[in-house]
């Protein structure tokens, strides 16, 4: 996943469009419980279990979300899916659209989409429904728990927009019995995995999702659940994080004020003074009035001082010594710029640089070549 997708959780939420047609596959006869491990908002859970009389439970691991979800949902936790616990056999209704990655762990490196599956489908009853939306090359990876576990499966393809981009599908299935389990043998498995494969070979050979169903899945009933919370209280933890002493010491980094220097100094500056200040950048800011105002930039460059001297064996000894000097960058507000150093004029011209002669700054517009000629101009005041 990219570090754009990292960043909001791996949160794509199903389009309201592809909700309602969902929803239209299901059919209430009466009271039942949902469960949404990736609820996001809740809103695409709200749409799917339709009914009145449904109760909706839902876990978001992201805060905002989590407090914008309960006005969907009956009860929300927010925290990892995978630190809250449920009795088994618990819920009718199982929403799956985990987040499209590779877990993070030591030693694992296994699709999520398989571990939410295998973590929530024992929370269904026997009989009860999963839909599952994810990407149709990641439904054969889910087979160990898909063909042993869910009986009448059908899979269909999302025509919505930001759905065809992911290739995303929707898997509908009813949770076997313990009976109907026993009764699977090596070779119904086989047949079973083989047929999986075979609807998700090609993805435009996917029937499509439409608004009239051609078969209807039963939502069995179910009472209210028990969805109990052990993990860490990431609510308290994000309020007490920033008065954490880790968190003042980086702020000294993060957040750190710009140092402002005031007033005149007790006695003169000498020159090493004044490069200090420059490279430091106590000396950058605006200045000048008029055609003259201009933006001023100093750092430091490395230059390069070399030297010949002839031995008394009539050899040529070359020396280089290397040391920081100063650079100044102006910038005007029509556009010239003017670069100040100590560097050879040769050399300040292949490097794309400006050097003043004679205390005079070469001013060039900014429409220039690199090899165009300049005229100088007088040094600009405030500098």
């Amino acid at each position: 996943m990219r570090l754009q997708a990292r960043m909001k959780l791996g949160y794509y939420p199903l389009p309201d469009r592809e909700a309602d047609r969902i929803a239209n596959y299901l059919h209430y006869s009466e009271c039942a419980s949902a469960l949404d491990p990736c609820a996001g908002t809740g809103s695409a859970l709200a749409k799917i279990a339709c009914r009145p009389d449904a109760r909706l439970y839902a876990i978001e691991l992201d805060a905002h979300r989590a407090a914008q979800a309960r006005a969907n949902a009956d009860e929300v936790i927010h925290g990892s899916a995978f630190d809250c616990y449920a009795p088994v056999e618990s819920f009718s209704l199982l929403y799956l659209n985990p987040p499209y990655d590779f877990e993070v762990s030591e030693g694992k490196n296994a699709r999520m989409e398989t571990i939410f599956l295998e973590h929530f489908y024992c929370w269904l009853k026997p009989g009860g429904v999963l839909v599952m939306v994810v990407p149709f090359d990641r439904v054969y990876a889910c087979r160990r728990v898909l063909t042993p576990h869910f009986r009448d499966k059908t899979i269909y393809r999302l025509s919505s927009p930001e759905c065809e981009m992911y290739k995303q599908v929707a898997l509908i299935g009813v949770r076997r019995t313990r009976q109907e389990r026993d009764r699977l043998i090596d070779f119904l498995v086989e047949q079973a995995d083989f047929k999986l494969a075979e609807l998700t070979r090609q993805y435009d050979a996917i029937p499509v999702l439409g608004d009239h169903p051609e078969r209807t899945y039963a939502i069995p009933p179910s009472t209210s659940a028990r969805l109990e919370y052990r993990g860490l209280p990431l609510d308290v933890i994000e309020d007490m994080v920033l008065k954490s002493s880790a968190s003042l010491q980086a702020q000294r980094v993060t957040h750190a004020g710009t140092a402002e220097i005031a007033g005149r100094p007790l006695t003169p500056l000498h020159k090493g003074h004044v490069g200090l200040c420059a490279v430091s950048g106590l000396l950058n800011g605006i200045f000048g009035r008029g055609e003259d105002r201009h933006l001023a930039h100093w750092d430091a460059v490395k230059v390069s001082d070399r030297t010949e001297e002839e031995n008394d064996d009539g050899a040529t000894v070359i020396r280089e010594k290397e040391r920081f000097s100063q650079r100044l960058t102006l910038l005007y507000g029509d556009g010239r710029f003017a670069l100040l150093s100590e560097a050879p004029r040769e050399e300040a011209k292949q490097d794309g640089e400006r050097t003043p002669p004679d205390g005079q700054a070469e001013v060039c517009t900014a429409i220039q070549g690199p090899h165009d000629e300049c005229e100088p101009t007088s040094r600009p005041p405030g500098c």
